[in-house]
């Protein structure tokens, strides 16, 4: 395994490039980072803090003699991104990614990497923040946290484990999944929590009494809407992209819902408690099973 990359590049360098970027630094396994970008101010600042070492005047600029391309841009960008690559994608360059859907992207892949699709390998860091922009990047972001990988037929044995490797010297634990599966687990689990919390604060926000509401509202409302701060131009791609799990993930969310509507209007009691109950037992397996995998993962486990 390569021990060294000796120029990466990085096309984002917010949160999660400029994390990526950082990690790998600390790690001693990166000699060059170039960052590409939409915002030349956030290159500058990016530069200014020691993410990136360089800014890329163009593609080619940022292609040339790199051995690994990190795409962590929104995913409606990743099409056109790839196609601009494509034309300066060399031999033993690897393409990756850290985006939210992995369907959508491997599609764009394909159409836009044609017969180099073999040299993108798709991947998902399990970790974020509310905040954006290069400020907003940690060195320890993805110390602990999954990183699933969606490697694609074409992928060589030798170009996902140097993926696989990179993500490691930031700390992150490697998961594999198919690219469908990971769109549907994800739609569960990440992208309808996000959909529900920006729901809520936009309906109380709508209300006449609004500024009452928010005065009063504490701990609860502000854990149960934390992911609300996040970038809306980032989640509404990610809805667009995977808006066909996501809308069966919420026709079974609102089918539960009506459930407890109903045992509200009922005055049922025991029903309301029965989901509460169970609920809150899946909630207490699913913390325990963290924790216990946390500790294995200290203790050097398998």
């Amino acid at each position: 395994m390569q021990k060294v990359f000796e120029r990466i590049a990085v096309f984002g360098v917010g949160l999660i490039g400029g994390s990526f970027a950082l990690a790998l630094k600390k790690a001693g396994v990166v000699e060059q980072v170039v960052g590409v970008g939409r915002s030349r101010a956030s290159l500058e600042r990016a530069r200014q803090l020691g993410i990136i070492d360089e800014i890329a005047s163009d593609t080619a600029h940022a292609l040339r003699n790199t051995d690994l391309v990190l795409i962590a841009a929104p995913v409606a960008q990743t099409a056109a991104i790839l196609t601009a690559i494509y034309p300066h994608l060399q031999p033993g360059t690897i393409v990756t990614d850290a985006g939210s859907t992995k369907a959508d992207v491997v599609a764009a892949a394909r159409a836009s990497l044609a017969e180099k699709i073999a040299q993108f390998v798709p991947a998902h860091p399990i970790a974020g923040r509310e905040q954006n922009g290069p400020e907003a990047a940690l060195v320890d972001l993805y110390a602990g946290k999954k990183a699933v990988i969606t490697r694609l037929a074409e992928n060589s044995d030798d170009d996902v484990g140097r993926v696989a490797w990179a993500w490691q010297q930031c700390g992150a634990i490697i998961h594999h999944l198919e690219p469908a599966a990971h769109d549907a687990v994800f739609a569960a689990v990440s992208h309808l929590p996000h959909l529900l919390a920006y729901a809520l604060v936009d309906d109380i926000a709508r209300k006449p009494h609004a500024d009452t509401l928010f005065q009063y509202a504490a701990s609860g409302f502000r854990d149960f809407t934390r992911i609300a701060g996040s970038s809306p131009e980032m989640w509404r791609d990610i809805s667009l992209a995977n808006r066909m799990a996501m809308l069966e993930e919420l026709d079974s969310y609102t089918a539960r819902l009506s459930i407890l509507r109903q045992y509200l209007l009922d005055a049922d009691g025991a029903g309301i408690e029965g989901i509460y109950a169970n609920a809150q037992r899946a909630r207490h397996n699913w913390i325990s099973a963290i924790e216990a995998a946390e500790k294995q993962q200290r203790g050097g486990g398998d």
